[in-house]
Protein backbone atom coordinates (compact mmCIF):
# COMPACT_ATOMS: atom_id res chain seq x y z
CA UNK A 1 0.00 0.00 0.00
CA UNK A 2 1.36 3.54 -0.74
CA UNK A 3 0.17 6.10 1.26
CA UNK A 4 0.46 10.24 0.53
CA UNK A 5 -1.56 13.17 1.11
CA UNK A 6 -2.05 16.53 -0.43
CA UNK A 7 -4.52 19.74 -0.18
CA UNK A 8 -6.94 21.18 -2.65
CA UNK A 9 -8.10 24.52 -1.85
CA UNK A 10 -12.03 24.46 -1.74
CA UNK A 11 -14.30 26.98 -3.81
CA UNK A 12 -14.16 29.56 -0.42
CA UNK A 13 -10.05 29.26 -0.42
CA UNK A 14 -10.09 27.19 2.27
CA UNK A 15 -7.10 24.49 2.36
CA UNK A 16 -8.82 20.64 2.78
CA UNK A 17 -6.51 18.28 4.18
CA UNK A 18 -6.88 14.47 1.77
CA UNK A 19 -5.28 11.12 2.65
CA UNK A 20 -4.90 8.79 -0.57
CA UNK A 21 -3.89 5.10 -0.33
CA UNK A 22 -3.29 3.07 -3.11
CA UNK A 23 -2.81 -0.74 -4.04
CA UNK A 24 0.63 -1.63 -4.48
CA UNK A 25 -0.77 -3.82 -7.79
CA UNK A 26 -3.23 -3.04 -9.97
CA UNK A 27 -6.70 -0.92 -9.16
CA UNK A 28 -9.47 -1.37 -10.03
CA UNK A 29 -11.99 0.79 -8.97
CA UNK A 30 -11.99 4.32 -5.97
CA UNK A 31 -13.50 4.61 -2.87
CA UNK A 32 -13.94 8.08 -1.57
CA UNK A 33 -14.95 8.20 2.46
CA UNK A 34 -16.53 10.64 4.43
CA UNK A 35 -15.58 10.43 7.18
CA UNK A 36 -17.49 10.95 10.96
CA UNK A 37 -18.46 14.30 12.85
CA UNK A 38 -15.35 14.91 15.74
CA UNK A 39 -13.00 12.34 14.07
CA UNK A 40 -10.51 12.19 11.25
CA UNK A 41 -9.28 11.00 8.11
CA UNK A 42 -6.15 9.50 9.76
CA UNK A 43 -8.11 6.76 11.61
CA UNK A 44 -8.98 5.63 8.40
CA UNK A 45 -5.72 3.58 7.76
CA UNK A 46 -6.41 0.44 8.67
CA UNK A 47 -9.82 -0.42 6.38
CA UNK A 48 -7.93 1.67 4.08
CA UNK A 49 -4.95 -1.01 3.77
CA UNK A 50 -7.89 -3.37 3.56
CA UNK A 51 -9.37 -1.76 0.72
CA UNK A 52 -6.18 -1.44 -1.34
CA UNK A 53 -5.30 -4.76 -1.22
CA UNK A 54 -8.61 -5.54 -2.65
CA UNK A 55 -7.83 -3.20 -5.51
CA UNK A 56 -9.35 -0.07 -4.59
CA UNK A 57 -7.24 3.60 -3.85
CA UNK A 58 -9.02 5.09 -1.00
CA UNK A 59 -9.15 8.76 -0.89
CA UNK A 60 -10.47 10.85 2.39
CA UNK A 61 -10.65 14.57 3.53
CA UNK A 62 -10.44 15.77 6.53
CA UNK A 63 -13.71 17.75 6.94
CA UNK A 64 -13.90 21.40 8.24
CA UNK A 65 -12.91 21.82 11.52
CA UNK A 66 -11.47 18.66 11.75
CA UNK A 67 -7.61 17.67 12.39
CA UNK A 68 -5.46 19.00 9.47
CA UNK A 69 -8.04 20.85 7.61
CA UNK A 70 -8.61 23.03 10.83
CA UNK A 71 -4.85 22.56 11.41
CA UNK A 72 -5.55 24.29 15.04
CA UNK A 73 -7.46 22.87 18.07
CA UNK A 74 -8.63 26.07 18.99
CA UNK A 75 -10.81 26.09 15.23
CA UNK A 76 -12.12 22.55 16.08
CA UNK A 77 -15.45 22.36 14.87
CA UNK A 78 -15.69 25.83 13.08
CA UNK A 79 -17.00 24.92 9.74
CA UNK A 80 -16.12 28.26 8.18
CA UNK A 81 -18.71 29.99 5.20
CA UNK A 82 -21.61 27.96 3.91
CA UNK A 83 -21.05 25.83 6.85
CA UNK A 84 -22.63 22.13 6.10
CA UNK A 85 -23.59 23.02 2.24
CA UNK A 86 -19.30 23.37 1.37
CA UNK A 87 -19.33 20.52 3.15
CA UNK A 88 -20.83 19.07 1.04
CA UNK A 89 -19.32 20.61 -1.83
CA UNK A 90 -15.68 19.78 -0.89
CA UNK A 91 -16.88 15.95 -1.05
CA UNK A 92 -17.80 16.70 -4.80
CA UNK A 93 -14.53 18.85 -5.46
CA UNK A 94 -12.24 15.77 -4.31
CA UNK A 95 -14.50 13.42 -6.45
CA UNK A 96 -13.33 15.64 -9.34
CA UNK A 97 -9.71 15.33 -8.42
CA UNK A 98 -10.11 12.05 -8.07
CA UNK A 99 -11.92 11.13 -11.51
CA UNK A 100 -8.98 13.33 -13.10
CA UNK A 101 -6.55 11.08 -11.54
CA UNK A 102 -7.63 7.83 -11.96
CA UNK A 103 -10.34 8.41 -15.70
CA UNK A 104 -11.84 5.57 -16.58
CA UNK A 105 -12.47 4.87 -12.80
CA UNK A 106 -15.74 4.06 -11.28
CA UNK A 107 -16.12 5.84 -7.98
CA UNK A 108 -17.67 4.70 -4.85
CA UNK A 109 -18.59 6.97 -1.45
CA UNK A 110 -18.54 5.76 1.63
CA UNK A 111 -20.23 8.11 4.32
CA UNK A 112 -19.97 6.87 8.08
CA UNK A 113 -22.14 8.90 10.72
CA UNK A 114 -22.40 12.52 10.44
CA UNK A 115 -20.20 11.32 6.81
CA UNK A 116 -23.01 9.28 6.15
CA UNK A 117 -25.64 12.18 6.11
CA UNK A 118 -23.33 14.57 3.89
CA UNK A 119 -23.52 11.14 1.19
CA UNK A 120 -27.16 10.87 1.52
CA UNK A 121 -27.10 14.89 0.53
CA UNK A 122 -24.45 14.41 -1.79
CA UNK A 123 -26.34 11.36 -3.42
CA UNK A 124 -29.12 14.17 -4.04
CA UNK A 125 -27.20 16.48 -5.57
CA UNK A 126 -24.13 14.42 -7.51
CA UNK A 127 -25.49 10.65 -7.96
CA UNK A 128 -24.87 10.65 -11.35
CA UNK A 129 -20.96 10.95 -10.24
CA UNK A 130 -20.88 7.75 -8.59
CA UNK A 131 -21.33 3.44 -9.33
CA UNK A 132 -22.40 3.33 -5.91
CA UNK A 133 -22.56 4.90 -2.35
CA UNK A 134 -22.30 2.78 0.77
CA UNK A 135 -24.07 4.43 4.48
CA UNK A 136 -22.42 3.45 7.44
CA UNK A 137 -23.71 4.21 11.12
CA UNK A 138 -26.30 6.27 9.62
CA UNK A 139 -29.96 7.00 10.50
CA UNK A 140 -33.51 8.52 8.48
CA UNK A 141 -35.45 10.00 10.69
CA UNK A 142 -35.84 12.24 13.28
CA UNK A 143 -39.25 14.32 13.76
CA UNK A 144 -39.52 17.81 12.60
CA UNK A 145 -40.28 19.13 15.84
CA UNK A 146 -37.51 17.61 17.37
CA UNK A 147 -35.17 18.72 14.62
CA UNK A 148 -36.71 22.36 15.07
CA UNK A 149 -36.72 22.60 18.66
CA UNK A 150 -32.61 21.77 18.49
CA UNK A 151 -32.21 24.50 16.00
CA UNK A 152 -34.18 26.59 18.13
CA UNK A 153 -31.95 25.72 20.87
CA UNK A 154 -28.81 26.06 19.17
CA UNK A 155 -29.26 29.69 17.41
CA UNK A 156 -30.25 30.62 21.04
CA UNK A 157 -27.02 29.49 21.89
CA UNK A 158 -25.43 31.13 19.20
CA UNK A 159 -27.03 34.34 19.85
CA UNK A 160 -25.97 34.27 23.85
CA UNK A 161 -22.54 33.04 23.48
CA UNK A 162 -21.34 33.55 20.04
CA UNK A 163 -20.88 31.60 17.14
CA UNK A 164 -17.25 30.54 18.02
CA UNK A 165 -18.12 29.45 21.95
CA UNK A 166 -18.29 25.46 22.90
CA UNK A 167 -21.92 24.25 22.63
CA UNK A 168 -21.87 22.40 25.52
CA UNK A 169 -25.60 21.77 25.98
CA UNK A 170 -26.12 21.14 22.23
CA UNK A 171 -23.60 18.37 22.78
CA UNK A 172 -25.16 17.15 26.12
CA UNK A 173 -28.91 17.21 24.05
CA UNK A 174 -26.78 14.86 20.98
CA UNK A 175 -24.59 12.65 22.65
CA UNK A 176 -25.91 12.51 26.67
CA UNK A 177 -28.38 9.29 26.12
CA UNK A 178 -26.09 7.26 23.88
CA UNK A 179 -24.08 5.74 26.86
CA UNK A 180 -26.97 4.74 28.42
CA UNK A 181 -27.90 1.23 27.28
CA UNK A 182 -24.03 0.55 28.00
CA UNK A 183 -24.18 1.56 31.62
CA UNK A 184 -21.81 0.90 33.80
CA UNK A 185 -19.26 2.48 31.14
CA UNK A 186 -15.60 3.03 31.88
CA UNK A 187 -15.59 5.95 29.62
CA UNK A 188 -18.63 8.64 28.08
CA UNK A 189 -18.03 6.81 24.56
CA UNK A 190 -18.45 3.37 25.26
CA UNK A 191 -21.16 3.87 22.65
CA UNK A 192 -18.84 3.43 19.90
CA UNK A 193 -17.57 -0.11 19.74
CA UNK A 194 -16.83 -3.19 22.21
CA UNK A 195 -13.20 -2.96 21.47
CA UNK A 196 -12.01 -1.35 24.70
CA UNK A 197 -8.58 -0.20 23.03
CA UNK A 198 -10.21 1.68 20.09
CA UNK A 199 -12.23 3.39 22.26
CA UNK A 200 -9.13 4.67 24.74
CA UNK A 201 -7.53 5.82 21.10
CA UNK A 202 -10.30 8.32 20.44
CA UNK A 203 -10.73 9.05 24.05
CA UNK A 204 -6.76 10.33 24.17
CA UNK A 205 -6.81 11.60 20.52
CA UNK A 206 -7.57 15.69 20.89
CA UNK A 207 -8.86 15.62 17.49
CA UNK A 208 -11.86 13.15 18.70
CA UNK A 209 -14.71 13.54 20.93
CA UNK A 210 -14.79 17.39 21.13
CA UNK A 211 -17.43 19.36 21.53
CA UNK A 212 -18.35 21.70 18.77
CA UNK A 213 -19.03 25.19 18.31
CA UNK A 214 -22.76 26.35 19.18
CA UNK A 215 -22.73 27.60 15.33
CA UNK A 216 -22.10 23.77 14.03
CA UNK A 217 -24.88 22.21 15.73
CA UNK A 218 -27.09 25.17 13.59
CA UNK A 219 -25.52 23.88 10.48
CA UNK A 220 -25.76 20.37 11.23
CA UNK A 221 -29.65 20.17 11.99
CA UNK A 222 -29.61 22.60 9.23
CA UNK A 223 -28.36 19.91 7.31
CA UNK A 224 -30.84 17.14 8.86
CA UNK A 225 -33.68 19.28 7.58
CA UNK A 226 -32.63 19.55 4.35
CA UNK A 227 -31.60 15.47 3.18
CA UNK A 228 -34.94 14.32 4.76
CA UNK A 229 -37.36 16.11 2.71
CA UNK A 230 -38.97 14.06 0.27
CA UNK A 231 -38.33 16.51 -2.79
CA UNK A 232 -35.15 15.93 -2.01
CA UNK A 233 -34.90 12.26 -1.60
CA UNK A 234 -36.77 12.00 -5.32
CA UNK A 235 -33.93 13.57 -6.46
CA UNK A 236 -31.59 10.56 -6.17
CA UNK A 237 -30.97 8.25 -9.73
CA UNK A 238 -32.92 5.43 -9.18
CA UNK A 239 -30.24 3.56 -10.69
CA UNK A 240 -27.55 4.39 -8.09
CA UNK A 241 -26.76 1.15 -6.27
CA UNK A 242 -26.92 2.05 -2.59
CA UNK A 243 -25.70 -0.22 0.85
CA UNK A 244 -26.47 0.66 4.34
CA UNK A 245 -24.46 -1.23 7.00
CA UNK A 246 -25.36 -0.54 11.40
CA UNK A 247 -24.08 -2.34 14.43
CA UNK A 248 -27.89 -3.37 15.92
CA UNK A 249 -26.68 -1.51 19.39
CA UNK A 250 -26.13 1.74 16.93
CA UNK A 251 -27.54 4.82 19.11
CA UNK A 252 -27.45 6.61 15.94
CA UNK A 253 -29.39 4.88 14.18
CA UNK A 254 -31.76 4.01 16.98
CA UNK A 255 -30.55 0.47 17.20
CA UNK A 256 -31.19 -0.28 13.57
CA UNK A 257 -34.85 1.65 13.23
CA UNK A 258 -33.92 4.54 11.72
CA UNK A 259 -31.65 3.05 9.29
CA UNK A 260 -34.44 0.53 8.44
CA UNK A 261 -37.06 3.74 7.99
CA UNK A 262 -34.05 5.24 5.61
CA UNK A 263 -34.07 1.98 3.78
CA UNK A 264 -37.74 1.48 2.96
CA UNK A 265 -37.91 5.12 2.34
CA UNK A 266 -35.70 4.55 -0.63
CA UNK A 267 -37.25 1.53 -2.01
CA UNK A 268 -40.44 3.30 -1.88
CA UNK A 269 -38.67 6.08 -3.91
CA UNK A 270 -38.21 3.14 -6.63
CA UNK A 271 -34.34 3.08 -6.08
CA UNK A 272 -33.69 -0.21 -7.72
CA UNK A 273 -30.55 -1.91 -5.68
CA UNK A 274 -30.99 -1.13 -1.61
CA UNK A 275 -29.93 -3.51 0.64
CA UNK A 276 -28.88 -3.95 4.29
CA UNK A 277 -27.25 -4.97 6.89
CA UNK A 278 -26.72 -5.20 10.97
CA UNK A 279 -24.29 -7.10 12.70
CA UNK A 280 -25.39 -8.11 16.15
CA UNK A 281 -23.82 -6.79 19.13
CA UNK A 282 -22.03 -4.52 17.64
CA UNK A 283 -22.03 -0.52 17.93
CA UNK A 284 -21.45 2.37 16.40
CA UNK A 285 -18.01 2.79 14.98
CA UNK A 286 -17.89 -0.74 12.49
CA UNK A 287 -14.42 -0.44 11.03
CA UNK A 288 -13.18 -0.23 14.74
CA UNK A 289 -15.75 -3.26 15.96
CA UNK A 290 -14.70 -6.35 17.28
CA UNK A 291 -15.82 -8.16 13.89
CA UNK A 292 -14.30 -5.21 11.76
CA UNK A 293 -12.76 -8.06 9.39
CA UNK A 294 -15.82 -9.22 8.90
CA UNK A 295 -17.36 -6.01 8.01
CA UNK A 296 -14.29 -4.91 5.59
CA UNK A 297 -15.44 -8.31 3.74
CA UNK A 298 -18.82 -7.50 3.11
CA UNK A 299 -17.93 -3.87 2.23
CA UNK A 300 -15.14 -5.64 -0.28
CA UNK A 301 -18.51 -7.47 -1.57
CA UNK A 302 -20.53 -5.56 -2.13
CA UNK A 303 -18.25 -3.37 -4.05
CA UNK A 304 -16.71 -5.86 -6.12
CA UNK A 305 -20.42 -7.00 -7.27
CA UNK A 306 -20.96 -3.54 -7.99
CA UNK A 307 -18.16 -2.76 -10.20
Amino acid sequence: MKSSTFSFKDHDGIDIFVYKWAPDGEVKAVLQIAHGMVEHGARYARPAEKFTQAGYVVYLNDHRGHNKTAKDLDKKGQLGPGGWESMVKDLKQLTDIIKKENPGLPVFLLGHSMGSFLAQEYIQQYGKELKGAILSGTNGFMSKLILALGKMMAKSDVKKLGPNALGVKMDNNFFGKYNKFFEPAKTKFDWLSRDEVEVKKYVDDPWCGFVCPTSFYVEFLTGLSTIWKKTNEARIPKDLPIYMYSGMLDPVGSNTKGVTKLFNRYKKLGIKDVTKKFYEGARHEMFNEINRDEVYKDVVQWLNAHI
